[in-house]
């Protein structure tokens, strides 16, 4: 049975929503409060509320866009064919349409250039939201009975937020492509997954 959510939870989840598009297409500096509730609807006054300040509001903005990586790990991670769910999680992420997605990305490719800028709470937000990202794949490549999960975890994370990176750099085009499919062959490749 699904909790109904009351008011102010809802209004404070239509707040974090406008401030994770914010802060995916502009950055940590580009967060206003002003900006993110006229976006959510709401009065400026309302805000405190709900936040006590800026820097609260950007530290549950990370963790809310690393909700949304939790979903997509889980979509593709928890099939019953642990290394099609793996080859099915790098395609996806590795992906033309997911790296045009500018208000709706990965928490990883939108900030982790901004993390170094970060408020100390926020920052350790990201920190242990990447650190749960990675886990999750450590633990699908333990499933599949890889002998260095822990490394290769780290090694294709760090190789995949690299080339949506790269690819958003580029924009759409011929370069933005041959990274993508070069990145999701060699990390396919690198973790013993047969590509049919």
């Amino acid at each position: 049975m699904t909790e109904k959510l009351s008011h102010k939870e809802r209004t404070r989840a239509r707040i974090l929503d406008e401030a994770a598009k914010a802060m995916r297409a502009h950055g940590f500096d580009g967060v206003s409060v002003a900006t993110v509730m006229k976006a959510a609807g709401l009065t400026h006054g309302g805000f405190y509320a709900h936040f006590a300040n800026r820097d609260d509001l950007v530290t549950h903005t990370i963790d809310r866009m690393f909700d949304d990586n939790r979903t997509m790990l889980a979509r593709h991670l928890e099939q019953d064919d642990k290394a099609a769910g793996l080859i099915a999680y790098i395609d996806d992420y590795l992906s033309e349409e997911r790296i045009g997605w500018r208000t709706r990305g990965c928490a990883l490719t939108a900030m982790m250039s901004e993390a170094v800028r970060m408020p100390p709470e926020a920052r350790a937000v990201f920190a242990a939201g990447m650190e749960r990202y990675r886990n999750r794949l450590r633990d699908a490549l333990i499933a599949i009975g890889h002998p260095n999960a822990e490394e290769e975890a780290t090694s294709a994370l760090s190789e995949m937020v690299g080339a949506a990176t790269m690819a958003r750099a580029f924009g759409e085009g011929d370069m933005a492509s041959a990274i993508l499919r070069t990145a999701r062959a060699q990390v396919k490749q690198r973790l013993g997954l047969t590509v049919g």
